[in-house]
């Protein structure tokens, strides 16, 4: 990839975050437009948590294929590709004539989601070469999922006030559009010098284990015992066959070397976490707003807000502080606000008191705000620059693996707790469980970012790194 001026370089990075917008956008304007989908479409519980996991679950399933697939055929070009399929597809969900249409569209939209975040943010990892710089630019990077968390609930509000739910896909069209013919114009095409050769067996045991294990998790308090164990015991056979054919592969789906980085490791623990807990919260909070207190869409976005503008404000600000002082201190912040608000809710009962319920929010949006830009940076840190798009991916997929999971197991611990009773009387103590959960999750960030974020950790990372490019040496020696 040839060196770009820095204006170039900026523009590069405004037209990756557009796509981080589309795809981030869509999961919180779609989280506001719940209760109105689930009236018109006739949907139960666990329809609505497959209108989001339906996504979550296809794109961290396809994420390392399309970032290992950009760095072999070239990374603008599947970047394209994505952003045509994921337009596509969101004009479909538009015109969804009921929730299993909507579901099915939803996938289509996460094919191309896919072919987005990771290449995307390998483009971005080989046009800042500079470690500083990197972690400026990711820190936009972060501050791109605050504004699509501030904007989302009150575009989306609006929206379905106004127009109706089917509404909230058209924002993909102009920002889809705009940043296809802004990367044909602008973006620099980019592959890995050495090209990664296809796992089909890999690629199908990722989707068997994600599929089963999410549908054990959501259908649980509807089926019986008996499809649970099944299920569960299909993840767990898929995951047991991709751990020993994976390290076999001369060129894996996913190359297990990679964790045995500390810090990438626990970048992907971390991410897991994290995102779990956003998940759940916002699964949980737009369900209580619009279904409890009987607030309006739009409404409903407006309570949300500060954690959104939380959100906004603190990802640059952990984007230069991973530059400055490296991520463990973005990462102590993140996991205690994200704890104290968990805790807040299942201890206290935040949701049922104005001030306790902003609080709440404030909390989570702090810890949020200050988790990405070190997940990011310390997931491709660490890696050779050739390998940056499969592990910007396996960052991305564990992004993605911890949505899935809090929506689904959030709701099933919600419908569990539920039941047949009057809604609107039992949500708040349905709810705690799901709140604990909640806090857990944000004493993993804690605990794990403190663990492995040290000089220690820095030293395996480096370490991992040097064993990652040494076939790759001895393979250009033998050449020459």
């Amino acid at each position: 990839m040839p060196e770009l001026s820095p204006r170039r370089r900026m523009l590069v990075l405004a037209i990756c975050c557009m796509s981080l917008l589309i795809v981030s956008l869509d999961n919180t304007v779609l989280n506001v437009a719940l209760p109105s989908m689930q009236k018109d479409l006739h949907a139960s519980l666990s329809g609505m948590q497959w209108t989001i996991d339906a996504y979550t679950l296809v794109l961290a399933a396809l994420l390392m294929l399309a970032g290992s697939t950009a760095d072999r055929i070239g990374r603008r070009k599947v970047f394209m590709a994505g952003l045509v399929v994921f337009t596509i597809g969101s004009v479909l969900c538009s015109l969804a004539p009921d929730l299993e249409s909507l579901v099915a569209f939803r996938m289509i939209q996460a094919v191309g989601g896919s072919m987005l975040n990771p290449v995307a943010m390998s483009i971005i990892t080989n046009t800042f070469t500079d470690p500083r710089e990197r972690a400026r630019a990711i820190g936009v990077w972060g501050a791109v999922v605050g504004i699509s968390m501030a904007a989302g609930p009150l575009v989306g509000g609006l929206l379905v006030d106004s127009v109706g739910w089917r509404s909230i896909f058209w924002v993909n069209l102009p920002v889809g559009l705009a940043a296809l013919l802004l990367t044909l114009r602008y973006v620099p095409e980019s592959r890995a010098p050495k090209a990664r050769r296809p796992d089909p067996v890999g690629q199908l045991l990722v989707i068997a284990l994600l599929g089963s294990l999410t549908y054990a998790i959501i259908e649980a308090p509807d089926s019986g015992a008996a499809e649970t164990v099944v299920f569960g015991a299909v993840a767990l056979a898929a995951l047991t066959a991709l751990l020993w054919y994976e390290p076999r592969r001369d060129e894996p789906l996913i190359d297990l070397r990679f964790f045995r980085s500390a810090p990438f490791s626990g970048a992907t623990v971390v991410a897991v976490s994290a995102f779990s807990a956003l998940g759940g919260f916002l699964f949980l909070s737009t369900l209580y707003l619009q279904n409890v207190r009987g607030l309006s869409a739009l409404h409903a976005g407006l309570w949300m807000l500060p954690m959104a503008a939380m959100t906004f404000v603190c990802a640059p600000l952990s984007g230069r502080l991973v530059g400055n002082r490296g991520p463990r201190l973005s990462l102590l912040v993140a996991g205690t606000a994200m704890t104290a608000s968990g805790v807040l809710f299942a201890a206290f009962e935040a949701e049922t008191a104005n001030v306790t319920l902003v609080i709440g929010y404030v909390l989570f949006g702090l810890g949020f705000g200050f988790v990405n830009a070190p997940i990011t940076n310390t997931a491709v840190s660490g890696m050779p620059r050739a390998q940056a798009g499969v592990a910007a991916a396996v960052a991305s997929t564990s992004r993605q693996i911890g949505q899935t999971l809090g929506v689904a197991v959030i709701g099933a611990v919600l419908a569990s707790g539920v039941g047949t009773a009057s809604y609107r009387g039992a949500f708040v103590p349905a709810a705690r469980p799901a709140w604990w959960i909640i806090a857990a999750c944000g004493l993993v960030v804690l605990v794990v970012g403190a663990a492995t974020s040290g000089p220690r950790a820095r030293r395996s990372a480096e370490r991992t790194a040097h064993a990652l490019e040494a076939p790759e040496i001895k393979e250009s020696a033998s050449i020459h």
